[in-house]
């Protein structure tokens, strides 16, 4: 008995939604925390949400290496592949790097300052623009080569 249903052709599909919603919500809610000193809560919310973001990009991204080894990827998305690969190591990493971080500052007796704050919202920000760059090309592989798609059948 397997967990994958019958529709998906590996664990990637089911897992890449997490990282991106998570990573979004950790931006979101420092932004929050920047903006509205009164949201006590958000500083330990987006500590929270980094390492889910964070661990979950691990698990996409090992589980999307393993993907691309079991469907038939045609000749011209190779490259793509190669591409997608490098975006999601980059922003695996990154994120696992702010994650750290913004544990690390949850961990401090004494808050951090708005503009060491403003720096934890900036790098989460280019850590976006990251996190969309892996997801283009990811969305590219499936929409324009059908990578990982079941092919049509007539009736």
């Amino acid at each position: 008995m397997t967990l994958i249903p019958d529709w998906a052709p590996n664990l990637h599909p089911l897992l890449v939604h997490f990282p991106i919603a998570w990573i979004i919500a950790a931006v979101v809610v420092d932004i929050v925390g920047l903006t509205l000193p009164r949201a006590t809560w958000a500083g330990p919310t987006a500590a929270a949400l980094y390492p889910a973001g964070a661990l979950s990009a691990v698990a996409t991204y090992l589980s999307g290496r393993q993907a691309a080894a079991a469907v038939l990827v045609p000749g011209t998305a190779q490259p793509v592949v190669l591409e997608h690969w490098n975006w999601a190591l980059a922003t695996t990493i990154y994120f696992v790097a702010i994650a750290i971080v913004r544990l690390a500052v949850a961990l401090r007796r004494h808050g951090l300052p708005f503009w060491a704050r403003g720096g934890v919202v900036a790098a989460g920000l280019v850590g976006l623009l990251l996190l969309f760059n892996t997801a283009e090309r990811g969305a590219r592989l499936v929409n324009q080569h059908g990578v990982g798609v079941s092919p049509r059948t007539s009736r």
